[in-house]
């Protein structure tokens, strides 16, 4: 037998090279498998973003969502809605019907102005 680097036997430097080998495979491998989670992971999340932004389709048995978007322009009906009814106009809103009960309250009720 001939001594090795390690002064021992050639088979023994070579199964312990091979050793080094695969640990360092198996290490890589258990990295690569670890990245490849949080990879899609991140997918999965950039997806969902994708779908909440954008909206989905009615499938079989699930109800479609409207996009970002969309919801957002229903809010801002919605608000408009509301303003309409806070501001005075021609005696339609909300706040029209308030001034003119406050009238008729004041003419009844004079001192109960305070």
């Amino acid at each position: 037998m001939t001594a090795g680097a390690l002064g021992t036997a050639a088979t023994l430097d070579t199964a312990v090279v091979w050793c080094g080998a695969l640990t360092a495979v198996t290490a890589a491998t258990g990295m690569l498998w670890r990245l490849g989670r949080v990879v899609r992971q991140i997918a999965h999340r950039v997806e969902e973003f994708s779908e909440d932004w954008q909206g989905t389709e009615d499938r079989p048995g699930v109800p479609g969502r409207h996009g970002v978007m969309t919801r957002l322009d229903g809010i801002e009906k919605r608000i408009s809605a509301v303003e309409h009814e806070l501001r005075p106009n021609s005696g339609s809103s909300m706040r029209d019907a308030i001034d003119r009960v406050d009238r008729r309250t004041l003419r009844i009720s004079p001192d109960a102005e305070g």
